[in-house]
């Protein structure tokens, strides 16, 4: 049965990402697995926060797409560790491709790892990758009714980027409905209003990430 295929795949996924797991536990480090729709905003928030963080934290980056390398080759430009993936076709990122590119990342050295998967609001949320947490964008062009529609995503994500806020006088969006619906959904969810384009509300995401990264490195 189809049913029993998928629990099949979910099951073995999930085998490889405690795998992951157990060797991020021996480095002490953060992992961050970063989803959004396409276009949200997810490479941009990237270039970002490393350049707020880098002389701070070392972070490195897998980088997840269906085709092309060009949010790798936007990364790599910073200057810091960055893998490519290429999905061929195939909408989420599991364990096992993360696992793969292992060789080519020094786990010792970095204090962050960030998964930038492949834009979709379905399928990355249903796969682990043995990530500390998962943090999901939203832009304010997508609407204000993606929590009702896609309640898994917010489920599972830890944090929640509320991008493009400065548009927000040009686009048909309250951002008070996309926080109840998305705290109705997951009310631990932590939230943050952003623009990656003006930079407002970043400084309080680079604390918390931080923060995060300075609680892994004393556990």
């Amino acid at each position: 049965m189809k049913i029993s295929v998928v629990k099949n795949i979910l099951e073995a996924n999930d085998r490889i990402a405690q795998q992951n797991r157990s060797l991020f536990d021996e480095h002490n480090l953060t992992v961050m697995n970063l989803m959004s729709s396409p276009g949200a905003g997810k490479t941009s928030l990237l270039e970002r926060t490393i350049q707020a963080l880098k002389e701070d934290i070392s972070l490195g980056v897998i980088e997840g797409d269906i085709q092309s390398s060009q949010d790798a080759e936007r990364i790599a430009r910073m200057d810091i560790p960055v893998v490519q993936i290429n999905t061929g076709g195939a909408c989420h990122l599991d364990g096992n491709m993360i696992r793969d590119t292992f060789p080519e990342l020094n786990l010792g050295d970095l204090d962050l790892l960030v998964v930038e998967n492949v834009g979709n609001l379905v399928c990355p949320a249903e796969f682990k990758v043995g990530e500390d947490f998962k943090a999901m964008i939203l832009s304010v062009t997508e609407g204000d009714d993606k929590p009702a529609k896609y309640p898994l995503m917010f489920h599972e994500s830890s944090v929640l980027l509320i991008n493009k806020i400065d548009l927000l006088p040009y686009v048909d969006c309250t951002v008070e409905r996309i926080r109840e619906e998305a705290l109705k959904i997951n009310p631990r969810m932590t939230i943050f209003e952003i623009s990656c384009k003006t930079g407002e509300g970043l400084d309080a995401w680079y604390e918390w990430l931080k923060q995060e990264v300075r609680t892994r490195k004393k556990a």
